[in-house]
This record gives structure tokens, sequence and C-alpha cells, in this order.
């Protein structure tokens, strides 16, 4: 298992991961209006338009096959994390959020998690730090990371 940044000739096959894995897990509890936003959220065009942001974003591979994503928002928010379907539950998204932890700029970590992402989260040491919450047809739970920089 590789972890490094993400690169041009990944993005058909992140966008992939990201697409099955929401659709698998995510999608069955959300209207049509949450299932276009993600869509366009994980399209290769917005993946290629936040590499021009400040975004970190790094990818599993193993293969020459990309397992996971994880994507880092301005130092402090993960905006994405997503292991494909057939690498869950082996540490895969562990490994990605370690990994991620190099390119934090803040003392807090946060992430708008899914509604079936919360327990994984949980297990990695995040805690709730708010309601649920919509957005676009997108229902998550605010969490958040207190790390110990120093």
């Amino acid at each position: 298992m590789i972890i490094r940044k993400l690169e041009d000739r990944d993005l058909a096959q992140v966008s992939s991961v990201c697409l099955n894995s929401f659709m698998k897990s995510v999608a069955p509890s959300l209207s049509d209006v949450g299932i276009s936003t993600f869509q366009k959220i994980s399209s290769v065009d917005s993946f290629t338009a936040r590499l021009k942001e400040n975004i970190d974003i790094l990818v599993c591979e193993e293969n020459e096959k990309i397992q996971g994503i994880i994507e880092l928002k301005d130092g402090r928010h993960i905006s994405m994390l997503f292991v494909s379907p057939e690498h869950q539950k082996q540490g895969v998204g562990r490994s990605l959020l370690l990994s991620i932890m190099s390119f934090t700029t803040s003392d807090t970590i946060t992430v708008s998690a899914s509604l079936t992402s919360v327990n994984a989260y949980l297990s990695f040491g995040f805690v709730l730090s708010g309601g649920i919450s919509e957005a676009s047809g997108l229902r998550f739970q605010p969490m958040k990371l207190e790390l110990n920089k120093g």
C-alpha cells in the first residue's frame, strides 16, 4: 500500500472510487438532490478545479489501483475520505487519515461526516461537534478531532 499525492493521471480512478463508495453506502439514505450534488462534487472536473485551490489530496494505491482518497481543505477540514467498497475495513481509511495529518495547520481537524461514516470517524478519535445538518441534499454530522501539535 502506497500513500501519495493525487496526480492528474489519477483523476478518473479517484472519481470512480468516490462515486462507487458513495452510491453503495451513502446514496440510499439521500434524496435525488443530494445524489446529484455529490456526483458534481466528485466529478473529474471538480477534482481538477480543487487541485488549484488550498487543498491537499492523498490517494492510497496498490498495484496501480486507487483504493482510497482523502482531501484536506485549508489544512484543517477533511472534505472527502472515501475507500473503495472492496477495500473498506482493511486500514486504508486510517492510513490515509494518519498520512494527511502531516499537512494539517490547525490544532483541530473537522469533518462533515456522512451519517453512515460517523462510527468510522468515532473509531479514529473524532467526537460529535453539533447536530445533524443538511446542505444541498447532503445530510451530515459535524465532527472534530483535537490534535496535540507540539
